[in-house]
């Protein structure tokens, strides 16, 4: 099994931990609100869209690195260490963060 794969099986598990739903078949993802809030890039890397605030506290934890996807800087993303993939409830956590961020916004 190749690190995207492994990386896709932790993310998968932190989904169904936080009970949201996985989308996209080659690139996966969660949205809702009418905006994506995380995914899985083509290297393998997950990043979530978080608040100013849990930006702030993800930052003190493990460093807040940029997010990218496709050659784009993913804005309010936060790139998840491999540091936190041992620990898929609390990346759970973190995608209960960004689906709870992205509900406070203006539906799209």
């Amino acid at each position: 099994m190749n690190t995207r794969e492994v990386t896709l099986k932790i993310y998968e598990a932190a989904i169904h931990i936080a009970g949201l739903e996985r989308k996209g078949k080659t690139m996966p993802y969660t949205s809702a609100n009418g905006y994506m809030f995380s995914q899985l890039n083509k290297a393998g890397e997950i990043g979530i869209r978080l608040s100013k605030a849990d930006t702030l506290e993800f930052d003190a934890k493990y460093g807040a690195k940029p997010f990218i996807s496709y050659g784009a800087t993913m804005r309010e993303y936060v790139l998840i260490p491999k540091a936190l993939l041992a620990d898929e409830e609390a990346l759970g956590n973190y995608l209960k963060k960004g689906f709870n961020y992205v509900n406070s916004l203006t539906p799209k």
